[in-house]
């Protein structure tokens, strides 16, 4: 029997291992997290501590500049998966409303 039974995931596409500084922004919350993890239709990422995600929410990859809008899908621990919906939103200039706080966060934070 194999260590990792490849029926048991329910992910639609294949998973790609990455390591990017992320943020979550959602009302009230900005959150810094580690993406460990990219699929087609979402991502894992690891928090620096167990908190309870809102079911929708923003996330930001720092370096690339763009956010998703996600959905929290599990979490266990400091780790948590996420759905996502849509293409990416590029923060670099105009951002649509419900960005806004998302990009405001990113300039805040892409130069430390």
């Amino acid at each position: 029997m194999p260590f990792f039974d490849m029926s048991k995931n329910r992910r639609q596409g294949e998973r790609k291992a990455v390591n990017l500084r992320g943020l979550i922004v959602a009302q009230g919350l900005e959150l810094r997290c580690v993406i460990v993890d990219l699929s087609d239709g979402g991502m894992k990422v690891r928090l620096d501590r167990g908190v309870a995600l809102p079911d929708r929410l923003i996330i930001v990859d720092i370096a690339a500049g763009q956010a998703h809008e996600a959905q929290a899908a599990w979490a266990k621990g400091q780790e948590a998966g996420l759905k996502t919906s849509g293409r990416p939103v590029p923060l670099g200039g105009l951002a649509p409303a419900r960005f806004v706080a998302a990009r405001d966060a990113w300039l805040r934070v892409k130069s430390r």
